[in-house]
Order: C-alpha cells, then sequence, then structure tokens
C-alpha cells in the first residue's frame, strides 16, 4: 500500500485523540513523580509513546488477513513465553510477570497476550459461518483464553488476566451466543469466582477485592490506597490545584501515582473540568474504534475492531472505578496515561490493528 495512501487514509481521529490522551500522561507523570525517585518517569514515557507510534505505522501495513493467518503461531510463542516467565522470570512487589532483557529492558509478556487474543478470537470466530455460535467452536475459544488466563493469574496477575475476558465476551456476543448459553455461562462464572476467591486467591487479592465496599475499616492497610485516592479527587474541586501542587499527590500520601492511581493524581491537579475533558478524549477513542469496526471490510476487521474496544473499554471503566472507590484495586493501568512500556507499546501497536482494518475497508 502507497505511504501517501496509508496516510491519507489513516484514522487520524482516532490517532489524535491517543496521542492527547498520552501528552496528558506524560505531563501529569512529571507532576507526580519530580523530586522522587522516579523523576525520569515522565521522558520514558515519551520514548515509549514514539516508539509506540512506530510500531502502530508499522502494524497498519502488513494486511490483518496475513497477521490472522500466523495467528496460532503467535499463541504459542505466547504461551512459551509465559512459562518461561513463570520459571525465570523477575519477581517485583510480589509479582513475577516480567523478563529482563539485554541491555536492562523489562518485557511483560502478559500485556503483548492481549494482541494475541484478540487476533485469536478474531481468527476462530470468522471460521464459524452459521448465525449462531456453536457449542463446540465456543468451548475451543474459551479454552485457548482460558491458558493464557490461568498462567497470567499464576504470576500473580489477576487484574492483566481479567482483561483478556472481554475480548472473548464481546467476540462470542457479535458471533450469535444463544440466551440458554449465556445463562449457563453465568452460573459457571459464579461458581468459578466463588471457588477462585475462596481456595485461589491469596489474603493480600481478597484484601483489595473486598476492601473498596468499607476502606475505612483499614485505613492504613488494604484500604490505604482507596482512601487516599478519594482524599485525592475530592480535594481537586472544580479547577484543580494546579500542576506539581497537589497535597495528596506532593507529599507522598499516594503510593506509586504515576501508575494505576494516575486518574487520582490527574483528578487532584486538574479538577473535574480535567476529569471530564480526558473522558471525552476517551469516549472519541472509543466510539473511532466502533465506527472502524462498523465499516470493516469483512467479520474478521469487525472482531479485531470490537476487541479492542472492548478491551480498552474494560480497562478505563475498572481503573477510574477502583481510584474513586466504586470497584476493587486490581492494578490494571489507565490506558496511555500510566506509565509503563509494555501496556503502551501493547496498545498502540492494537490501534495499529484496528487501522489496518481501517485502510482496507474499501478493498474486496
Amino acid at each position: 500500500m502507497a505511504a501517501r495512501n496509508s496516510l491519507r487514509d489513516s484514522d487520524w481521529g482516532m490517532l489524535i485523540a491517543a496521542l492527547l490522551i498520552c501528552a496528558i500522561g506524560i505531563l501529569q507523570i512529571y507532576s507526580a513523580t519530580h523530586d522522587t525517585v522516579w523523576q525520569g518517569a515522565w521522558w520514558k514515557q515519551g520514548v515509549y509513546v514514539a516508539v509506540g507510534f512506530v510500531l502502530l505505522w508499522i502494524v497498519s501495513q502488513a494486511d490483518y488477513h496475513t497477521l490472522l493467518s500466523h495467528a496460532p503461531i503467535y499463541y504459542g510463542l505466547t504461551v512459551i513465553i509465559m512459562l518461561v516467565t513463570l520459571a525465570v522470570g523477575q519477581s517485583v512487589l510480589g509479582g513475577q510477570r516480567w523478563l529482563v532483557l539485554p541491555g536492562g529492558f523489562h518485557f511483560q509478556v502478559s500485556e503483548f497476550a492481549k494482541l494475541v487474543i484478540i487476533s485469536l478470537v478474531a481468527r476462530y470466530l470468522t471460521e464459524s459461518r452459521q448465525e449462531t455460535l456453536s457449542l463446540a467452536r465456543l468451548g475451543k475459544v474459551a479454552a485457548l483464553t482460558v491458558v493464557p488466563f490461568a498462567l497470567v493469574a499464576k504470576q500473580p496477575d489477576l487484574g492483566t488476566a481479567l482483561t483478556y475476558l472481554p475480548v472473548l465476551g464481546m467476540g462470542v456476543f457479535l458471533a450469535g451466543l444463544p440466551w440458554k448459553y449465556w445463562v449457563a455461562l453465568a452460573a459457571l462464572g459464579l461458581g468459578f469466582t466463588w471457588v477462585s476467591y475462596n481456595y485461589v486467591l491469596k489474603d493480600y487479592q481478597r484484601g483489595r477485592l473486598t476492601s473498596f465496599l468499607n476502606p475505612e475499616a483499614d485505613p492504613k492497610g488494604s484500604g490505604y490506597q482507596v482512601v487516599q485516592s478519594k482524599i485525592a479527587i475530592g480535594s481537586g474541586g472544580i479547577r484543580g490545584r494546579g500542576v506539581t501542587k497537589g497535597s495528596q499527590t506532593q507529599l507522598r500520601f499516594l503510593p506509586v501515582p504515576h501508575t494505576d492511581f494516575i486518574f487520582a493524581t490527574f483528578g487532584e491537579e486538574h479538577g473535574f473540568a480535567g476529569v471530564v475533558f480526558v473522558l471525552v478524549l476517551y469516549f472519541w477513542l472509543l466510539m473511532q474504534i466502533v465506527q472502524n469496526a462498523q465499516a470493516a471490510p469483512d467479520r474478521a476487521g469487525m472482531f479485531i475492531c470490537m476487541g479492542v474496544a472492548a478491551l480498552l473499554l474494560f480497562h478505563l471503566v475498572v481503573n477510574v472505578g477502583m481510584v474513586a472507590g466504586l470497584m476493587p484495586v486490581t492494578g490494571i493501568p489507565l490506558p496511555l496515561m500510566s506509565f509503563g512500556g509494555s501496556n503502551m507499546l501493547s496498545i498502540f501497536l492494537m490501534l495499529g490493528l484496528v487501522n489496518n482494518v481501517r485502510l482496507r475497508r474499501f478493498v474486496n
């Protein structure tokens, strides 16, 4: 595809929305980390954004049908790397999630597994020519998703593992799953949740999941982050306290404010007006992705775009709900704002897949 046509036909609305969110995130990372041991995080985030944009452009050029044809290979490699991570990965804050690469770079394969699951779901559900999804095909796709889910939950990283499920759920919904299967899946999910909570999750994970109901019951323990986050957001008022002027953020009451709780620091320093502006940007980004799904040339493209939309929406709702004390603390980052290389690069690769679909919307 000619470079000039790629530039002209790319979804610049989606790309501009993503870059604006990234710019706001870099500013907030700078504000939250200056005069701390993380004070260089903001320029590293800028590098991640630049590299991510290059990767987005590269992924946009290859036909997504070719990428889907190799999805089983990517899946196999991902599972192997996950097993290696469990065996020799670096443990940080109780989670064995990273492989250390030459040069000191940290690679989190669970983030890139999101792309693999989106591709895998799109491939196998596209192969179904029936109006409704058969139980056999549902079982096959679900089993393929459960394997990386279990491996990531074992690290343990329940938050990232949970992000795989919206992709599967959106896929089977669009594929036409009969309502009786939804009832069975809901019952199975409730049973799985009960067993996991009582026999699989560690004590600190159970504490995270329940502390949001009454964080004040343990304000210095499991409820500490939620309590401090709510104080930060509430103190922002309408216009906020200003960059580098948030008391909860600058006095370090909020732990690691540039990662999972960056939305709380942003709310404190930019207030209700800033929060609304950022949420509008996210809405714009998601609507652009949905629009590309509607204009996709085939079912595969539609599944890719809606899988990306479902995953980003899940990230957004859970993270914002978490910092507002409305949902459990699960360690899910805010897309394009939270500091982190693997997460940033994986999101840009997803947006590259969406742009790939858009560039081929007029190709038969």
